[in-house]
């Protein structure tokens, strides 16, 4: 009987360590996509068309705060817990390369699109 139990007990514990890892993977997704759909409101700006390429990737490195915050966090959550024998720092430079992926994208478009222009 005590074998059934602690089975069960385990079973249970995964199951609920797996229910975590899944909130923490949709949270992080629901931040990439806050984080994503923040930098596509700067893009088309009208403000930004006389903006330099230079001085776009600036602007872009500085907006939507709170939304890469949230990214960076909930991002470095779901990685700790996918894999918790990774160093953090890892966990870290994997969502601060993750974020400096999605400005880059940003700014590679607003490149493309003034080259097009032109």
């Amino acid at each position: 009987m005590r074998m059934i139990l602690a089975a069960v007990l385990t079973m249970t514990a995964s199951v609920a360590m797996a229910d975590e890892i899944d909130d923490a993977h949709r949270q992080a997704i629901s931040g990439r996509d806050s984080y994503w759909n923040c930098l596509a409101q700067e893009y088309p700006r009208a403000g930004n068309k006389s903006m330099s390429d230079q001085d776009f990737t600036l602007h872009i490195a500085s907006v939507c705060s709170s939304e890469r915050q949230n990214f960076r966090a909930s991002l470095v959550d779901y990685l700790t817990m996918q894999f918790p024998n990774v160093d953090a720092g890892e966990h870290m430079t994997t969502a601060n390369n993750a974020i400096a992926l999605a400005q880059k994208d940003i700014v590679t478009a607003f490149v493309r699109r003034r080259g097009s222009a032109k």
